[in-house]
């Protein structure tokens, strides 16, 4: 096969919808639902060439599509969980998470009740909770 008619990475493009919140994220390829088998994505665009999508698989996870398609494969990258607890924790405002800590129905009035509810603040805004 010649330079001219080896495949692209445009060759054999799929369609592919990603609709992300802070809770959920819905991955439509080919108007099929994958998302309960992705665990996360990456999108890479270069100037004058076709995005690429790759598509992290749980692990274990059922095929959810079945048809030709370029795939990227990746292994999904563990951080770590310091940095990750450092990053979160710099951007708390410490009058908020006061304010929150002491208005809290679960507030005890015994000893380091007030450490004890600022770290459950803590541990719901990191799952999302206000």
């Amino acid at each position: 096969m010649s330079d001219m008619e080896a495949p692209s990475i445009g060759d054999g493009q799929r369609r592919i919808s990603i609709t992300a919140d802070p809770v959920s994220t819905r991955i439509l390829l080919d108007d099929v639902d994958v998302s309960r088998s992705v665990q996360g994505y990456t999108i890479e665009h270069r100037v004058m060439q076709p995005p690429v999508v790759v598509l992290y698989a749980h692990p274990g996870a059922g095929a959810a599509f079945d048809g030709m398609a370029h795939v990227a494969g990746a292994q999904p990258q563990v951080e770590d969980p310091g940095e990750t607890v450092a990053g979160f924790l710099s951007n708390i405002d410490a009058a908020t998470l006061e304010r929150a800590a002491l208005d809290r129905p679960d507030l005890g009035g015994g000893k380091h009740d007030v450490t004890r509810a600022i770290l459950r603040q803590l541990a719901d805004w990191a799952q999302g909770a206000s």
